[in-house]
């Protein structure tokens, strides 16, 4: 059986990862998203919150949502794991992404690292720009699900300070 991951912090998820969850899961057998802790990030919502959004979008049946604290390639192993499939949507994504998949193939030679490219309608399309449009008041419904639109807006909305 053929194991990927699509690691990432998903906060909050979008139709952009969708897509790349959903295309990976008809290139492997078993694909594994994977809900990771960014220290760099200030999130929106906690792990825990990010996998119960996620469980409401993801419907296939090969797919499955877990989280994971620490390196990437010691759940790639723990998981047997063969890829890690990552989405592309400009340059600059290619430039970071590419570091990460020569660090992760360092320390663990035999897990390959799969870069799927956005559609065009989710070029732009980032957790980070969700956020903020939904924060100044803009309308997300073409960013994010329907399952989770309400919440997202929610709470994004409860982050809006008074200046």
């Amino acid at each position: 059986m053929k194991i990927a991951i699509c690691p990432g912090s998903f906060d909050p998820a979008t139709y952009g990862h969708l897509d790349i969850i959903e295309r990976a899961a008809q290139l492997f057998d078993k694909v594994i998203v994977l809900v990771m802790t960014n220290s760099e990030k200030n999130p929106l919502f906690t792990v825990d919150e990010r996998v119960r959004l996620l469980e409401k979008c993801v419907k296939k049946k090969n797919v499955e949502i877990d989280t994971y604290k620490g390196l990437l390639v010691d759940y790639a192993k723990k998981s047997g794991a063969v890829a890690i499939v990552k989405g592309l949507r400009a340059m600059s994504d290619f430039d970071y992404e590419f570091q990460q998949a020569l660090t992760n193939k360092s320390l663990m030679p035999e897990l390959e690292t799969v870069f799927l490219t956005a559609k065009n309608t989710y070029m732009f399309l980032s957790s980070s720009m969700v956020k903020e449009v939904c924060r100044l008041g803009g309308d997300i419904s073409r960013f994010v699900p329907a399952e989770i639109h309400d919440e997202v807006t929610i709470r994004c909305k409860g982050e809006i300070k008074n200046d």
